[in-house]
């Protein structure tokens, strides 16, 4: 089968989505404000949704268009979506994010798949849910760059979007709307259809012998990566020092303001890992076959906090092989590919 990069993947999303991300007036959709249900797999437990911000369909296509506009930022030409492609499971393939005017941020661009069960967000857990989130990216100097005082022209003069906040949340469109309307979209955000769920929970497939040899060595005591990629999500939430070799971002402890936290981040989702590089939290690592390494190595830099599992592993070459195997039967071809995450045409 011929493998394709996750950087052509993003080239021909950007070449189609910036073309047709400009919400325009004359194709305004009906919607209903009626509750809606995400599709979701029988083995996620229930999304916990905000009392104020439960799911419509008004609510939903609101944050979609929102989130795939460049208007949104103040240079006019950055959207969620330049950071978050849908070909890349919602990320961008840099080592660390770039948006408003070129500015780079500090860390690496995490998916937004399945981000709808995740207690906290922020690579130390200081943001406490999707709709505080949306509004850093906003607001933030080397994001998306907007004033506190309100939202660009262009946003604010846009009839459909202001009839969609209205139908969704009855007011204008603000601060307030947008980012509900951008976390009501991100929760739709679900990925379950991977050759692993396949095999594993809907028994309709097998796993290649390496795929699953490497998901027998995921499990191994040897390991032991199950118990902080732990299932569904194959991430347990918690923070760790793995041993990345960077002094600058001090992690959790600029969180918890505790120094027994420094340099610990949240355990990242192995769901789509293959299309997600790069990795670490500054995107230092290139490839699947590098993160292995990393591991069998036991780390690269050693703080005193470093987690006492982090230690050469001894891999044989057949054994990273099928590592990377089962890492790629985690990835969800249907997900990364489905158009109903983006807006129609306009």
């Amino acid at each position: 089968m011929v493998k394709f990069s996750t950087a052509f993947f993003y080239s021909i999303f950007l070449l189609f989505a910036h073309q047709g991300c400009l919400t325009s007036e004359a194709h305004c959709p009906s919607c209903s404000t009626d509750s809606l249900s995400f599709r979701q797999a029988f083995f996620f437990p229930p999304i916990h949704f905000p009392e104020d911000n439960y799911p419509t369909e008004c609510r939903l296509e609101l944050g979609k268009k929102l989130f795939h506009d460049p208007q949104l930022s103040a240079d006019g030409q950055t959207s969620c979506a330049s950071c978050h492609a849908l070909t890349g499971a919602f990320t961008d393939g840099q080592s660390v994010a770039v948006g408003h005017d070129q500015h780079q941020g500090m860390r690496n661009t995490p998916t937004l798949f399945n981000v709808g069960w995740q207690p906290y967000l922020m690579a130390e857990g200081g943001v406490k849910s999707l709709e505080q989130q949306a509004l850093a990216p906003l607001l933030s100097t080397h994001e998306m760059f907007n004033s506190s005082q309100g939202l660009p022209t262009a946003i604010l003069k846009n009839e459909c979007y202001q009839t969609l906040s209205q139908k969704a949340y009855n007011r204008d469109l603000d601060f307030y709307t947008v980012v509900r309307a951008l976390a009501c979209y991100e929760r739709s955000l679900i990925s379950y259809d991977t050759p692993f769920d396949q095999a594993y929970y809907f028994k309709k497939r097998r796993m290649s012998p390496e795929a699953e040899r490497g998901w027998q060595l995921f499990q191994s005591d040897k390991l032991a990566c199950i118990q902080c990629h732990a299932l569904p999500f194959f991430t347990d939430y918690q923070f760790y020092s793995i041993g990345v070799a960077d002094s600058t971002d001090l992690g959790k402890e600029r969180e918890s303001y505790h120094i027994e936290n420094r340099y610990q981040f949240k355990t990242p989702t192995l769901r789509n890992i293959e299309l997600t590089g790069p990795y670490m939290h500054n995107g230092s690592l290139r490839t699947l076959e590098d993160v292995v390494e990393f591991y069998n190595r036991g780390g690269d830099w050693h703080p005193k906090q470093q987690d006492h599992r982090i230690r050469p592993l001894g891999l044989t070459p057949q054994e990273k092989l099928d590592l990377v195997s089962f890492l790629e039967s985690l990835t969800d071809w249907n997900a990364v590919q489905n158009h109903s995450f983006l807006p129609l045409n306009q």
